[in-house]
């Protein structure tokens, strides 16, 4: 395997590869944050777009991933392909996606998912089910025959890789690994060992 010179077309590769699969969901990436202090924590988004300068998502801001970025705005990704026997991981610097990149994707959502996210604050605790269905119908409400608004605190990220490695499974624990360094303005891969 000879990886291309640019990992963003090694991922488009890949990334159409896993979206031609039947898995339930290829765009599914575990993201690790941290805390200024360092304590981490990881969960799993969607990837909802990349390009040359990096790799987005979208969240409420005042969550609690929102809130370690803001205090450390770096963090690490992995997508796993299981039925491919691929992993790719990066990692870098995090940007917010301007408002117009936000609303376009805000406003391309499913009605029930534009609802729920001004219906829930994210991360915080809450009373029950029930209180939480009760914010979700006072939305709908609301907005029952108008748009709805991107509210301010709801947005995306772009993940500014800094490096990128892809992982092909491999026989006996034979893996291809392939790592992508970004330094000034040029990317340089490398063979890993498995």
């Amino acid at each position: 395997m000879n990886p291309p010179a640019n990992p963003y077309d090694f991922f488009k590769s890949w990334y159409d590869d896993a979206l031609n699969t039947d898995m339930v969901e290829p765009r599914a990436m575990a993201i690790a944050t941290a805390t200024v202090d360092a304590k981490p924590s990881v969960r799993v988004v969607l990837l909802n777009g990349f390009d040359q300068n990096g790799f987005k998502f979208y969240t409420n801001y005042e969550s609690r991933k929102g809130n370690e970025i803001r205090q450390n705005p770096y963090a690490a990704a992995t997508i796993f392909w299981n039925k491919l026997e691929r992993q790719v991981r990066f990692e870098g610097e995090i940007e917010k996606l301007t408002a117009e990149e936000s609303d376009a994707y805000f406003n391309k959502r499913p009605r029930g998912s534009r609802i729920s996210a001004i219906a829930s604050a994210q991360s915080q605790i809450v009373e029950s089910r029930e209180y939480l269905e009760q914010q979700v119908d006072g939305v709908a409400a609301k907005y029952q025959d108008a748009d709805i608004p991107r509210p301010d605190y709801w947005g995306g990220y772009r993940i500014k890789a800094e490096k990128i490695e892809f992982w092909q499974g491999r026989p006996n624990r034979t893996h291809d690994r392939f790592l992508y360094l970004h330094a000034d303005n040029v990317w340089q891969s490398v063979r890993l060992s498995p």
